[in-house]
């Protein structure tokens, strides 16, 4: 009955360590405290999920109330720690939104973003709307930079009533990159954020793990998952002792 009893838990802990739930890792990098460009203050996150085949990409806007569209997000650049290989397939979501001329509001579809994925000349990669000099990617720029949230009420006419401007992405876009290199150890590192319509405005990103290289680690619901399950081996191990005292 031992016997038994010990490969029941040690299909289980090989369940939970294979799990789907527990091959996944995030990172978030964001710009630092009080960074700004030429049109001024500026404010982004970028976070990162690896799992097995797909690395997907959160990029926000934190910045309320912006007044230029020199200070909307346009571009995201960054490194891997593997080479991608094969076929990639880049998908990507946000909502869109037209800030009207008196700086009112009109919500659009969600749909594509129409940015686009790439490598760099000197190694990483970029989702760009606003893309780097030499990159040659095809965009819909110069609408459809990430604005932050409002109301929109400092907004200048580079935002407000700007036709090539609108629509916007509201506040955040997601985006997907499938390649079978890609897996939950490949980390992400060298994150930098662009802004407003023209290429090279950048601001570098920081890592929540400290400093700018950055390092994946594992999703909260994969931790409470292997964690639940090794809590309740334990307590069933207590109990069996138990009873047969």
């Amino acid at each position: 009955m031992k016997l038994k009893t010990c490969w029941a838990m040690s299909l289980l802990l090989c369940f939970l360590v294979a799990s789907p739930f527990a091959s996944a890792a995030t990172i978030t990098f964001s710009t630092a405290a009080g960074s700004s460009v030429a049109d001024g203050s500026v404010s982004a996150s970028a976070t990162f999920t690896t799992t097995g085949g797909l690395l997907t990409i959160t990029l926000t806007d934190l910045l309320a109330n912006p007044t230029s569209a020199g200070q909307l997000v346009s571009d995201v650049d960054f490194s891997l720690s593997n080479a991608l290989s094969g076929t990639t397939t880049f998908g990507s979501s946000a909502s869109q939104i037209t800030i009207n001329g008196d700086g009112s509001t009109s919500a659009g579809p969600t749909a594509s973003t129409g940015w686009a994925f790439g490598g760099l000349a000197g190694g990483g990669f970029t989702i760009c709307v606003i893309c780097p000099a030499g990159s040659g990617l095809s965009t819909s720029g110069p609408a459809r930079e990430i604005i932050g949230p409002g109301p929109y009420t400092n907004a200048n006419g580079s935002i407000a009533g700007n036709g090539p401007h609108n629509p916007f992405l509201n506040q955040f876009a997601t985006f997907t990159v499938a390649n079978s290199a890609i897996t939950a150890n490949t980390t992400v590192s060298n994150v930098i954020f662009s802004f407003g319509t023209v290429p090279g405005v950048n601001v570098p990103g920081t890592s929540d793990g400290g400093g700018g290289g950055g390092s994946a680690v594992p999703e909260p619901t994969s931790t409470v998952l292997l964690g639940s399950g090794l809590a309740g081996m334990l307590f069933f191990l207590k109990r069996r002792q138990a009873t047969q005292l």
